[in-house]
């Protein structure tokens, strides 16, 4: 294979940077035009259990702002996996073939266990916790009015999405730092209780003050912590 210049390099490394924000542009564009689409899907978890519920736009200017908003979460999500490639195959020609081995397989991995995450969030866990705060605000003593602020909720529900998708890379990271040797096995079944008073913490901490949603975080990963002992290496 041909050695490339510095300056090469640098140019190589600029080509692919500007194709990057090319497509983040182009997906920003494309993202305002279906962000009405993206909202009406995010905000499916709660109508489809209060079919009779009313949103509120509070500000005048709270449609722009949240198509502009929805546009760039379209735009970031088509252009991550875009900037991963571009990485990658900037990196891949100075990698030997085992190193080549144990990256790719990582690029591959992570976005699948972050859309499993998102997934799980989106289609177990947002329903049933929206269906018990209505509820319960519904059974209120006194007689009141339920008119959810949209952009309150599609910051709770894009949160909760990013939250569940980071949470569910915990297997991927645990086997990588095992096979770079910074993790033992042994370490890890010694530490376990450990581990799972900080996973109960960590899902105390980013989710809402409820014991539903952290108990719906905290279980999941701690299922995703056992099952991440099962492929670390036995020294």
């Amino acid at each position: 294979m041909k050695k490339m210049t510095m300056m090469q390099h640098f140019a190589e490394m600029r080509r692919r940077i500007l194709w990057t924000f090319g497509v983040f542009v182009v997906a920003l564009v494309f993202g305002w035009y279906v962000s009405p689409w993206v909202q009406d899907f995010l905000s499916a978890p709660l109508l489809n259990v209060w079919p009779d519920g009313t949103m509120l736009y509070s500000g005048i200017n709270d449609g722009f702002m949240i198509r502009m908003s929805l546009a760039f979460l379209v735009a970031i999500f088509v252009s991550i996996p875009v900037a991963l490639w571009q990485t990658w195959a900037f990196v891949a020609p100075g990698l030997k073939n085992n190193e080549r081995n144990f990256i790719f397989p990582i690029l591959i991995l992570s976005p699948i266990l972050f859309l499993v995450g998102a997934g799980f969030a989106f289609y177990a866990l947002l329903p049933f916790v929206f269906r018990f705060f209505i509820e319960i605000n519904e059974a209120a003593p006194v007689p009141s009015l339920v008119l959810p602020a949209v952009r309150d909720y599609l910051s709770f529900a894009v949160s909760m999405i990013k939250v569940f998708g980071i949470a569910f890379q915990l297997p991927l990271v645990m086997v990588v730092l095992n096979r770079l040797g910074v993790l033992s096995r042994e370490r890890v079944l010694k530490m376990r209780r450990y581990a799972i008073v900080f996973i109960v913490i960590v899902a105390a901490v980013l989710t809402p003050p409820d014991v539903v949603s952290q108990i719906l975080l905290a279980v999941p990963v701690w299922l995703l912590f056992e099952a991440s002992i099962l492929f670390m290496r036995k020294e």
